[in-house]
């Protein structure tokens, strides 16, 4: 984080942009003010196309006489029912919003909005590090107004509502996701009264919709170490409202002194390790969900102690009723999800065993293009303290891999060389090796190349026949 003066923050915001966006409220006599996200990011070195303004009035008028400057190459949208606009210009998305207070009922997320004062405006926002803003207006250009000390909790790492934590939650529950998100982006810690006002007010999340939690969710999934939001989701109570199913995996069990490991800080491991090798959204929830069907499989037996069988079956039917809940989508998205979960298992199984040409060709099969991903998560789930158990099962999955691709190789070529080779073709015609040979070699090798024929030999032989009646043999 950089330490920026109001004379700092006046040369960063010497762009084309702010300077036009300052004269269209100056010519409308109106204060205006950059706020939220851009401001933080401006202190955290964070690039942003998507600047939020303020205007003491109407944001409306403002964003009008921004296009009218701008010209034909700006785009103007206007809500009008929600009294905001915005303008695209260059790639940058500038929304205008009069300044407002809100109030709330109980049961709903949507606010009663009346015009307000830039106080009013910061006190309804979010998060201190959120509520900051810099007047863009000529005479104050590049002024910080930043009544709630945001400065300081960026430069502390903390995340603090503006006003009493209780009030702004219970308010709007999307914010509980939004605060836990945001830590996890920024890697800051919520502050303790913040973080207790999550635990007390919970229960609130259920006004929220679906859609929102699962963008905040896949928000968070997204960040370099999505284990940090989860723990948090468990440890205020909000995780087992919105994914009951995983929270259930924050237990361990003893029996006759045998205990099998903690499966929700496991799968988290799992997770931040897939992390590092991939940003596919979908092959991360795969990874969150993987041992979900431990909790309904867990059985004590004498001989074996703990046991879970057949949990990548069972989680891989639970998948669909997750997705539906947090409205994640029916479609390929969760297919592929229920893949990996079923499939978990297999390559591990193989691992374990002698790897034989079979077992692994009935498992390209059955992931099909999938594969290289199904490896990926199932390397991602050795999480063994055990260091010579770890390299053990690494070393057998690079056994694994490398006997994937040289039956990928293997079955390529033999999908793809005719199966009439050159010895039958010379004994056909009676040829020794010669040019003839090689042009009736290659003239099948094309068809099957470019699909013109199925590798078959009858459909082989009659267009080998043709082209040699046309060579005159």
């Amino acid at each position: 984080m950089r330490n920026l003066s109001n004379a700092d923050l006046a040369q960063l915001l010497d762009q084309d942009i702010f300077h036009q966006i300052s004269q269209a409220a100056d010519s409308l006599s109106v204060a205006c003010y950059v706020v939220g996200g851009y401001v933080r990011d401006l202190f955290l070195e964070r690039p942003s196309n998507d600047i939020d303004v303020v205007v003491i009035g109407s944001g409306i008028r403002v964003a009008d006489a921004l296009k009218k400057q701008l010209g034909k190459k700006a785009k103007l949208t206007v809500f009008s029912n929600f009294g905001t606009a915005q303008v695209k210009f260059k790639g940058m998305e500038v929304e205008f919003v009069g300044a407002r207070k809100e109030s709330y009922s109980h049961d709903s997320r949507k606010p009663v909005v009346e015009d307000g004062t830039l106080e009013d405006d910061q006190n309804r926002r979010d998060f201190t590090i959120n509520a900051m803003a810099v007047c863009l207006n000529q005479n104050e250009f590049g002024e910080l107004v930043d009544p709630f000390d945001g400065l300081a909790d960026l430069h502390d790492g903390i995340i603090r509502t503006p006003l009493d934590p209780d009030i702004t939650f219970s308010d709007d529950p999307l914010r509980m996701l939004r605060c836990v998100r945001f830590a996890t982006q920024l890697k800051f810690f919520i502050d303790d009264e913040t973080f207790e006002a999550l635990r007390r007010n919970a229960y609130r999340i259920k006004i929220v919709s679906g859609e929102r939690i699962a963008d905040e969710l896949n928000k968070i999934m997204m960040t370099q170490h999505p284990s940090r939001g989860f723990v948090e989701l468990n440890r205020c109570g909000i995780l087992e409202i919105i994914l009951p199913e995983f929270a259930k995996m924050d237990v361990v069990d003893v029996k006759n002194g045998k205990a099998h490991k903690n499966n929700f800080y496991h799968t988290l491991e799992v997770v931040d390790n897939m992390c590092q090798h991939t940003d596919n959204l979908w092959l991360r929830w795969a990874a969150l969900f993987h041992d979900i069907g431990k909790p309904r499989t867990k059985r004590w037996d004498p001989v074996a102690g703990w046991t879970f069988y057949n949990h990548n079956i069972v989680g891989s039917k639970m998948v669909p009723d997750i997705f539906r809940r947090i409205k994640f989508p029916m479609d390929t998205k969760m297919k592929y999800v229920q893949k990996m979960v079923n499939l978990h298992m297999r390559p591990i199984a193989i691992a374990d065993e002698e790897v034989t040409d079979s077992a692994v060709r009935r498992l390209m099969n059955d992931a099909g293009d999938d594969i290289d991903d199904l490896m990926m998560l199932c390397e991602a789930d050795i999480t063994s303290k055990n260091a010579q158990r770890k390299q053990r099962f690494l070393d057998n999955f690079r056994i694994v891999r490398e006997k994937l691709n040289d039956l990928k190789e293997r079955d390529y070529k033999r999908l793809l060389q005719p199966c009439i080779d050159g010895n039958e073709i010379m004994e056909m015609f009676h040829l020794q090796p010669s040019v003839e040979v090689g042009i009736l070699k290659q003239t099948l090798k094309d068809a099957v190349l470019d699909n013109k024929v199925p590798n078959e030999r009858e459909p082989l032989m009659q267009l080998l026949k043709e082209k040699a009646h046309k060579m005159g043999l």
